[in-house]
C-alpha cells in the first residue's frame, strides 16, 4: 500500500508547483502591466492626434460587420440594424518594448484614456445622439489600438416601393470623420465589403451583399477633401408573406366580381355582391397604403388594387343596366332588328345561351328527342282538333239542312205563321252576333298579351347574353391582371 501512494504523493505535488508557478506568472505579468501602463500615461493627452509629424495624415481602417437587421420602415425610410464596428490606427505615443516587460505584447484598456477618431455615420436617421460604447480596445506593443464596438444604427435610406412586395432596396450606410480632413485622418477600407459572415438571417429581407466604396468629396464649405467610405447594403424582400396575406385574397375576390353576371337577374343580389367585392378590395388597400410612404410612386400591388377596384364598378354599373333591360315590360319598344340578328342569333349561340325557361344543363340528344316528342305532340293535337272540327261542320251543316227543310216545310204547310216566331228568330241572331265580338273581343287581348310577353321574353333573353357575354370579358380581364402581377413575382 505505501509503494502505490508514492507516484499519487508525486504528481499531487507536481501539480501543487504548476499552479505556484503558473500564479506566479501571472502576477508577474499583472504587475509589469500595471508598471507599463504608468508609464505609457504618465504624460500621456488624448485629446490631441497621436502623430509625430503633423504634416502626415493618420491611417484609420475601418470594419464593419452586419449582425442583423431589426427593422425597415418603408413608411418613414429608416433602417435600423446592429452593427460590429471595428477600427484600428497607431498611436505614434503609445509604443515599448514588450522584451522590458516581461513579453508583455498586449494590454486592454478603456476607450476612453486614448485618442479616437471622431468616425460617425453620416446618413443618421436617430434623435439620440449618445456617446459610442466605451468599450475597451487593445493596445499592441508597436503602437496599435484595435477598438470594437457594437452599435444599433438608425439610417436613412430612400425607399422605392415601385414593385411593391417584389421589390429590391439599396440602403448607404456612409462613415467618416466629422472634424478631421483628408489630410489629418485618411480612412482605409479594411475589406472590399462588409463582413456578412456572422449575419443572423432576416425573416423579411434577404442580403444580397454589402460593397464598400470610398469616396473623397471636397465641399463647398472647405478647401480640404473628406474622404469616407459607403457600404450599400443590397436587400431583396422576401414576397412569401404578401403573396398569402394581401395578394392571394384579392385575386380570389377579384374572381367574384365575374360572378355576379351569372347570378340570375330575379335574384336581387347581383349588385350587393359587386358592392360587397368593392368594400373587401378597399380594406386591402387600406391595408397596404398604412405601410407606404406618401410618395408618387404607387406599388404595384396597390396598382393591381385600383384596377380590379375600377373593373368591379365598371361590372356594377354595367349590371344596373342590364337589370334595366332585364325587366323591360309590355311598354318598352320591341327589339331593335340589328340587336335581334347579333345578340339574339349569333351571340347567344357563341355563349350558350338559351331561351329563357329552358333547361340548358340536359345533354343534347336528350333536347332533340323532347323537341320531336313536342313537334310529334303539336302535329297529333292538330290532327284531333282538324278531325273534332270537320266532324263538327259537317254536323253543324246537316243541322243546318234540316233546319231549312223544316222550316220550309213548316211555312209551305202553314201560310198563318205568327210574328212571334219571326221575332224569336231576329232576337236569337243579334245574340249570337254579340257573342261573336266578345269571342273577338278576347282572342285580340289574348293575342296581345302574349305579343307583350313574347316582347318581354326577347328583352330578358338579350340582358341574359349580354350578362354571359361580360362576364367572359371580365373573367379575362381578370385573369389577364392576376398573370401580369404573378408573373413579376417569378
Amino acid at each position: 500500500m505505501k509503494r502505490n501512494s508514492l507516484p499519487c504523493c508525486c504528481f499531487s505535488l507536481w501539480l501543487v508547483f504548476t499552479a505556484v508557478i503558473l500564479q506566479g506568472v501571472e502576477s508577474a505579468q499583472g504587475k509589469y502591466a500595471q508598471m507599463l501602463f504608468n508609464e505609457l500615461f504618465e504624460d500621456y493627452s488624448n485629446a490631441l492626434r497621436p502623430v509625430e509629424d503633423t504634416d502626415k495624415a493618420l491611417n484609420v481602417t475601418l470594419q464593419i460587420t452586419l449582425s442583423q437587421i431589426k427593422d425597415m420602415d418603408e413608411r418613414n425610410q429608416i433602417l435600423t440594424a446592429y452593427l460590429w464596428i471595428r477600427q484600428s490606427w497607431y498611436d505614434a505615443y503609445l509604443k515599448w518594448d514588450k522584451d522590458e516587460y516581461d513579453g508583455l505584447d498586449s494590454i486592454r484598456i478603456p476607450s476612453n484614456l486614448v485618442w479616437r477618431p471622431d468616425i460617425v455615420l453620416y446618413n443618421k436617421a436617430d434623435d439620440d445622439f449618445s456617446e459610442p460604447v466605451n468599450t475597451n480596445v487593445v493596445l499592441r506593443y508597436d503602437g496599435k489600438i484595435t477598438w470594437d464596438a457594437p452599435a444599433i444604427t438608425k439610417s436613412s435610406c430612400v425607399v422605392d416601393v415601385s414593385y411593391f412586395p417584389f421589390d429590391d432596396q439599396q440602403c448607404n450606410l456612409t462613415f467618416g470623420s466629422w472634424t478631421y480632413n483628408g489630410n489629418q485622418v485618411d480612412i482605409i477600407n479594411a475589406l472590399d465589403s462588409g463582413d456578412l459572415s456572422d449575419f443572423i438571417e432576416d425573416v423579411e429581407w434577404e442580403i444580397h451583399g454589402m460593397p464598400a466604396v470610398k469616396n473623397v468629396i471636397t465641399y463647398g464649405c472647405c478647401s480640404e477633401p473628406y474622404p469616407d467610405i459607403t457600404f450599400t447594403l443590397i436587400l431583396k424582400r422576401r414576397s412569401s408573406f404578401y403573396i398569402f396575406n394581401l395578394l392571394l385574397p384579392c385575386v380570389l375576390i377579384s374572381f367574384l366580381a365575374p360572378l355576379g353576371f351569372y347570378l340570375p337577374a330575379d335574384s336581387g343580389e347581383k349588385v350587393s355582391l359587386g358592392v360587397t367585392v368593392l368594400l373587401a378590395l378597399t380594406v386591402f388597400q387600406l391595408m397596404v397604403a398604412e405601410s407606404m410612404p406618401p410618395s408618387e410612386n404607387v406599388p404595384l400591388i396597390g396598382k393591381y388594387y385600383i384596377a380590379t377596384m375600377t373593373m368591379i364598378t365598371a361590372s356594377t354599373a354595367l349590371t344596373i343596366i342590364i337589370m334595366n333591360i332585364h325587366h323591360c315590360g309590355a311598354e318598352a319598344q320591341p327589339v331593335p332588328q340589328w340587336a335581334r340578328v347579333v345578340i339574339l342569333d349569333y351571340m347567344s349561340k357563341i355563349f350558350f345561351v338559351y331561351d329563357v325557361g329552358e333547361n340548358c344543363t340536359s345533354p343534347q340528344r336528350v333536347k332533340t328527342q323532347e323537341h320531336k316528342l313536342r313537334k310529334d305532340f303539336k302535329y297529333q293535337k292538330k290532327q284531333d282538333r282538324h278531325k273534332v272540327v270537320t266532324s263538327q261542320l259537317s254536323r253543324n251543316r246537316n243541322n243546318d239542312s234540316d233546319l231549312k227543310k223544316k222550316l220550309n216545310g213548316h211555312l209551305n204547310n202553314s201560310n198563318g205563321i205568327q210574328c212571334e216566331n219571326a221575332k224569336d228568330a231576329v232576337n236569337c241572331c243579334s245574340c249570337y252576333k254579340v257573342l261573336i265580338k266578345n269571342i273577338e273581343y278576347i282572342a285580340n287581348c289574348v293575342r296581345d298579351h302574349k305579343a307583350n310577353r313574347a316582347k318581354g321574353i326577347e328583352w330578358k333573353k338579350v340582358a341574359k347574353v349580354m350578362d354571359r357575354f361580360f362576364m367572359w370579358i371580365f373573367f379575362i380581364m381578370v385573369f389577364f391582371m392576376s398573370f401580369l402581377i404573378i408573373g413579376k413575382a417569378i
